[in-house]
This record gives C-alpha cells, sequence and structure tokens, in this order.
C-alpha cells in the first residue's frame, strides 16, 4: 500500500498542525495579549446586550430579539475559534486532531451560516416595521420571531452537515500544515490529494445561494425602507429610521463582504497571507464591533444600559 493510501485510510489517527498568526508574527506574546484583550472584550459586549435585552421591558421586541440571537452567535462564533487558538500559544502547541478540527469546523459554518440568515430576518424585521407599522404587531408577532430565528438556526446547521463531512473523508496525503489558525474550508481543502474541483465548483454555488438568499431579502427589504424614508414628513422619524437601518447595514457589509471573499473569489486571488487577515476581521474583530455598533448607535439600549448602572448603584448605596 503506497504512502498515498496509508494516510486516506487513516486520516481520523493523524494530527493537523495549524501554522496560525502567532508564527507570522515578530512579537507573537503582544499579539497574543492583543488577541485575548478583544476575545474578553467581544465576551463581555455580547453578554452585557443579551442581559440588556433580556432583564429590560421596552427591549422585549422583535429587533432587540434579534440582536440579542446575533449576539449569542457572534460570542459562540469567537469562542470557538480564538479560545482553541490562544490555549494553544500559551501551552506551545499548534496541533489539532481530525476530530476537532471537524467539530470545529461544523461549528463555525453553522453559526455563520445562521447569521447569513438572521441578518437578512432582521432586514425583513425592518421592513415590516417602517413600511407597514400599522400591521406590524400581527406580522412580527412572538410565535413569528421564534419561527423566523429557528428557520435561521436550522439553515445554518444545514450548511455545517452538508460541508463537513464531505471535506474531512478527503484523503489528506499532503503536508499536514494548514496555512491557517483554524480549520477553515479552502485551508482545510488545499491539503487533499485528490482532485477536489467538482467539490469545489457546488461549494462555490452552495454559497452563492447562502449568499444570494439573504442578500436579496436585505437589498429588497432596504429598497423599499429607502422609498418609505424618502416619503416620510417627520425629520425625526427619518433620523430614527436612518439610524435603525445604518446600523444593521453597517453589520451586513462588514460580514457579508469578508464572507463573500473568502468562499466566492476565485483560489487565483487568495493567499494564506490575505486569507488570515480577512479571517481575524469577520472571526474577532466582528463580533467585538456589532455590540458596540448596536449600543452606541442606538438611544433605547443606552437608556437601558444607564437604567441598570443607576439601579446598580441605588442598590449599593442602601445596603451599605
Amino acid at each position: 500500500m503506497d504512502n498515498c493510501a496509508w494516510v486516506a485510510n487513516h486520516t481520523g489517527q493523524l494530527d493537523f498542525i495549524l501554522m496560525g498568526l502567532f508564527s507570522q508574527s515578530k512579537h507573537p506574546a503582544l499579539l497574543c495579549m492583543v488577541i485575548f484583550v478583544i476575545f474578553l472584550m467581544a465576551l463581555t459586549g455580547n453578554i452585557i446586550l443579551i442581559l440588556l435585552i433580556h432583564s429590560d421591558a421596552q427591549l422585549h421586541t422583535p429587533m432587540y430579539f434579534f440582536i440579542s440571537q446575533l449576539s449569542l452567535m457572534d460570542m459562540m462564533y469567537i469562542s470557538v475559534i480564538v479560545s482553541k487558538m490562544l490555549m494553544d500559544q500559551v501551552m506551545g502547541v499548534n496541533k489539532i486532531s481530525a476530530p476537532e478540527c471537524g467539530m470545529q469546523m461544523f461549528l463555525y459554518l453553522t453559526l455563520g451560516g445562521s447569521e447569513f440568515f438572521l441578518l437578512a430576518a432582521m432586514a425583513y424585521d425592518r421592513y415590516v416595521a417602517i413600511c407597514h407599522p400599522l400591521y406590524y404587531s400581527n406580522l412580527m408577532n412572538h410565535k413569528v420571531w421564534l419561527l423566523l430565528v429557528s428557520c435561521c438556526w436550522f439553515l445554518g446547521s444545514v450548511d455545517g452537515f452538508m460541508v463537513t463531512p464531505i471535506i474531512m473523508t478527503f484523503p489528506f496525503c499532503r503536508s499536514r500544515e494548514i496555512h491557517h489558525f483554524f480549520c477553515e474550508v479552502p485551508a482545510v481543502m488545499k491539503l487533499s490529494c485528490s482532485d477536489t474541483s467538482l467539490y469545489e465548483t457546488l461549494m462555490y454555488l452552495c454559497c452563492v445561494l447562502m449568499l444570494l438568499v439573504p442578500v436579496t431579502i436585505i437589498s429588497s427589504s432596504y429598497s423599499f425602507i429607502v422609498l418609505t424614508i424618502h416619503r416620510m414628513n417627520s425629520s425625526e422619524g427619518r433620523k430614527k429610521a436612518f439610524i435603525t437601518c445604518s446600523s444593521h447595514m453597517t453589520v451586513v457589509i462588514l460580514f457579508y463582504g469578508t464572507s463573500a471573499y473568502t468562499y466566492m473569489l476565485p483560489s487565483s486571488y487568495h493567499t494564506s497571507e490575505k486569507d488570515m487577515v480577512v479571517s481575524v476581521f469577520y472571526t474577532i474583530l466582528t463580533p467585538v464591533l456589532n455590540p458596540l455598533i448596536y449600543s452606541l448607535r442606538n438611544k433605547d439600549v443606552t437608556e437601558a444600559l444607564k437604567k441598570m448602572l443607576n439601579t446598580r448603584f441605588v442598590f449599593q448605596r442602601t445596603t451599605k
């Protein structure tokens, strides 16, 4: 049995080597500290946002329910990838077993796919709220919230279940070095010694569909929203609608732009260094930016935060 066949039959018994960000840095300890601080900021910001939305009755609306789900996805997303990377750096190891790699791949695909559709659901919610305010309570009742979010999680998991088993059953007889800081699909596929061109085409079509459907919903929703805002007589109403929608569009551009680069551009446009920089943006920076975008630019959230801090301050004074 030749070497390639042996490796193909024993893929599950071998570890992959994650080259990671730190191997590219002249100051890995400093970079590790920076990423650790960003990781803590992302966890803290998203946890606070979830707690605020859960505890304040004024934030019990579809928009904030979707934002809380987005925060939950971001928190899980950065934990799946960054916690492993930081732990490996501290312990001085850079290996990941095939089952661990497959699990990491499945989780990030599921969370990323769910976020694609959640952002589309959020755009639809804003469309109904701004363009059909009289019917909003009927069109976006509690059952509809839960149904939309459940569909987002389901469709994301379908992406994970479809892609991960195929990738992890490829024979890997080339170098076991993944030139990335986590098991991202394109980086792992480069290690396969089999012809992956057909699968790459199918994955490209799948990604186009995964992006096209939400983008169509988002662009259609915002086309109607822009027309409705333009017709508004109240400048205050226009301002509030614009602030709410611009926050969402900022998140959409950040997440969809980097994902489109990673999964839709031909391989000739990719290098390991570029791929890692783009991945840092949507796996590490976006989760820490999202709570800032939705809190600093949102009056309801800032008021809820002030109320919570004031209540805590008063409670501390009365207990002394």
